[in-house]
């Protein structure tokens, strides 16, 4: 390590996954990982000689020059499978793996809506259980709307009911937030900032690294394909792009599909 205590690897693997199961609803078959494979990835990762640490850490190094581990590894899971706040919590904890969950407050709490279709997951009251666990809470809106197609008030909504709720069943500030799909622009990350969020992790299935965007942290998306040796390479630095990266003029112009389409069709999950 340098004297400013800089990773010497630039690469920072984040990884994102979703539920954690054997049977999981169609719509969320490719974005699972079985049990069995999940704790085969985590054993790489352990094996890799990474040191994990939480969205914090990263956060704080990007603000303001923070020390990081020299290799660090960062673990999130969106959006609150039932699986999060037991075996799969479990499986962390055991290998002293913490983690951020960032959580859909709509798709948890009984009697409220959001745009996830069916699905077993958590409930809001187990929120505080995931702490005990080690991991950190971050906030995924409430609805899990496409951030970037919301008129402002609506945009904001989102962001600031979804902090609240958390930060009132947790007792403390919540400061780091997912975008739903990813989906964000510079509207977007603007209003994160302004609503009290340190950090906002995005997809762009890239490697992280020490000059990362804190308001756009790039994130590598496991699939019910990826494998153990996907998860070695991407612990070594290699197998995708390193972010910071401009927007392509595909995900420009995809933006402005999706923003015509709900100006049309009202907010929709996926696509």
């Amino acid at each position: 390590m340098n004297d400013g205590g800089e990773a010497t690897a630039p690469h920072i693997p984040v990884l994102l996954y979703h539920a954690v199961m054997d049977d999981p609803p169609e719509w969320i078959a490719e974005f699972t990982v079985t049990p069995k494979d999940f704790e085969a990835q985590l054993d790489a990762i352990v094996a890799s000689g990474r040191t994990p640490v939480t969205v914090s850490a990263l956060a704080a190094h990007l603000a303001g020059g923070e020390r990081l581990p020299e290799r660090p590894v960062i673990l999130t899971f969106d959006d609150g499978f039932a699986d999060l706040p037991g075996p799969t919590a479990e499986a962390l904890a055991s290998r002293s793996l913490p983690a951020t969950a960032y959580l859909t407050t709509g798709a948890i709490t009984p009697g409220r809506r959001s745009l996830l279709p069916p699905a077993p997951m958590m409930t809001l009251e187990q929120t505080p259980l995931l702490e005990q666990y080690g991991m950190e809470v971050g906030a995924h809106t409430v609805t899990h709307a496409q951030l970037d197609t919301l008129p402002g008030k609506a945009l904001r909504r989102e962001l600031r009911e979804s902090k609240s709720v958390l930060e009132d069943v947790l007792g403390h500030e919540v400061q780091h937030l997912a975008y739903p799909h990813g989906y964000n622009s510079r509207g977007v990350r603007k209003a994160a900032l302004h609503e009290g969020y340190v950090s906002a992790v995005a997809v762009r299935h890239a490697l992280s690294s020490q000059t990362d965007e804190a308001y756009r942290i790039a994130r590598l998306i496991l699939r019910c394909t990826h494998t153990v040796k996907d998860v070695e390479e991407w612990m070594e630095g290699r197998g995708a792009p390193m972010a910071p990266f401009p927007d392509s003029f595909q995900t420009v112009g995809w933006r402005l599909f999706r923003r015509a389409r709900a100006a049309i069709k009202g907010p929709v999950f996926a696509g």
